[in-house]
């Protein structure tokens, strides 16, 4: 059995098919697996071992354009597989999966160029994204079986982090990782707020703060010189190394909350300001909070939020105060509050 996966989407999308992934081996034992996705799904997929090849869709590069997308549809239907699965729901992607050729088409019924899909899958908006996405493999076996994120890093990976455990001598502490940035600035807690809970935290002599991020987080200001800044300078495998070994996340509504949900050891602390729960994309992990601001009328604004608050008062994420989540953070780690 020759099956093929198609998403395309955000980091956090792509984090969250991993356990289709494994449903997927579990369910045809003898399978073979390839995913296509975008240059940076392909590194947060790196050594999946239930993965046999990644493909990488450069939409922006060598496969831009309609000439890119009938180049790889071509090098798809050479592979010849047996079922192609598409959570992505963007037309650029369902002519990928038409393209293919496959005999078995699975894609989301409300996906654009749903016609192009032998199959049709329920999009059911109650349920949480990786119950959707395992809802594309009907199999008696493993139907009622919970599945993991799974993330791995590599030896490099690891050898990364352990440099800079040893480098702070981070085993003496408790880690706390925040992660202050989005793709849109509606779903970025104010970073004076950050600010504030990180001068909090800072009072604790058993704790250390590791700033997370990619390169366009560095241009948000963080005023404490006692951190670890590590904005700008991981792998995404290398940052999920870090999320594993933290006591404490604390995260916007983006990929770190689906990241860190690989590990079981840090307890995630989302903030979610124009999106809810209710979308799915909530953290997969038990071990989480949630933080929101309920009774709203605006609210939820928009599925991935936006440049800028529509209602101008940004009530969402600013009635979310510092001290409510500095005093989570230190109940949960059974410290003492300071004055």
């Amino acid at each position: 059995m020759r099956i093929l996966i198609i998403h395309t989407a955000f980091i956090g999308d792509i984090v969250l098919s991993t356990p289709l992934i494994k449903k997927i081996k579990e369910s045809y034992r003898d399978c073979s697996i390839t995913y296509v996705t975008t240059p940076i799904g392909a590194e947060i997929l790196k050594n999946n071992p239930n993965l046999n090849n990644i493909i990488i869709y450069d939409k922006k590069g060598k496969h831009k354009g309609l000439k890119g997308i009938l180049d790889l549809g071509k090098r798809l239907r050479y592979e010849n597989f047996n079922m192609v699965i598409t959570p992505h729901r963007y037309l650029r992607s369902s002519i990928l999966t038409w393209l293919s050729r496959s005999p078995i088409r699975k894609g989301y019924d409300i996906a654009a160029g749903a016609f192009l899909f032998t199959d049709k899958i329920h999009y059911d908006k109650s349920k949480h994204e990786v119950e959707k996405l395992l809802s594309f493999i009907n199999c008696k076996e493993t139907n009622n079986k919970k599945y993991d994120i799974e993330l791995f890093p590599s030896k490099k990976d690891l050898a990364f982090v352990n440099s800079i455990w040893n480098k702070y001598n981070l085993e003496k502490y408790k880690i706390i990782s925040i992660n202050p940035g989005s793709k849109w600035f509606t779903k970025q807690w104010p970073i004076e707020y950050f600010n504030i809970l990180i001068d909090h935290l800072d009072r604790y002599k058993d704790i250390k703060i590791v700033v997370l991020g990619g390169v366009q987080e560095t241009n948000l200001s963080i005023t404490s010189k006692n951190i670890i800044d590590l904005r700008g300078k991981t792998s995404l495998l290398e940052l999920a190394e870090i999320l594993k070994r933290s006591d404490v996340v604390v995260s916007n509504d983006s990929s770190p909350i689906h990241i860190a949900s690989a590990f079981k050891k840090p307890r995630i602390f989302a903030i979610f300001g124009p999106t809810v729960k209710e979308f799915g994309f909530f953290p997969w992990s038990l071990n989480s909070e949630i933080f929101e601001t309920n009774n709203l009328e605006c609210r939820p604004c928009g599925i991935h939020g936006s440049d800028s608050c529509p209602e101008k008062h940004f009530k969402c994420m600013k009635s979310i105060s510092p001290n409510k989540v500095f005093n989570k953070i230190i109940s949960y780690l059974g410290f003492d509050k300071h004055d």
